[in-house]
């Protein structure tokens, strides 16, 4: 009797233990987590800036043509007709992309190359 309750109780606590969420791997994921914050942070705030970039590179080129309409009377050409007059230089946008102006509706997006 007492080796079939030692049996069973030995046969409960291996299946008890055989879970695959374990105290142990929810403690190697956690530190993963706190090791990997830094590096998941820094990505993040990269990628804001190079999105704030974007955002101010455009909103103050379409205002650089909208004036150039209301004092020439015509939308440019090119972007570069712009330059010295409505902005000191065309501004740089981040890797990989550049600044499309579209002259059927006279505005610049930043697009990826």
């Amino acid at each position: 009797m007492k080796t079939s309750f030692l049996l069973s109780a030995a046969v409960a606590m291996l299946l008890a233990g055989c879970g695959k969420d374990s105290t142990a791997t929810k403690a190697v994921n956690t530190v993963s987590n706190v090791v990997d914050a830094p590096l998941n942070y820094v990505s993040t705030v990269v990628e804001v800036e190079k999105h704030s970039q974007k955002v101010i590179d455009v909103s103050y080129m379409n205002q650089a043509i909208q004036l150039f309409n209301a004092q020439e009377g015509r939308y440019p050409k090119t972007l570069d007709e712009l330059v010295p007059n409505y902005v000191g230089k065309l501004p740089e946008t981040p890797y990989g992309t550049k600044l499309a102006y579209d002259t059927n509706t006279y505005t610049v997006t930043v697009v990826k190359q």
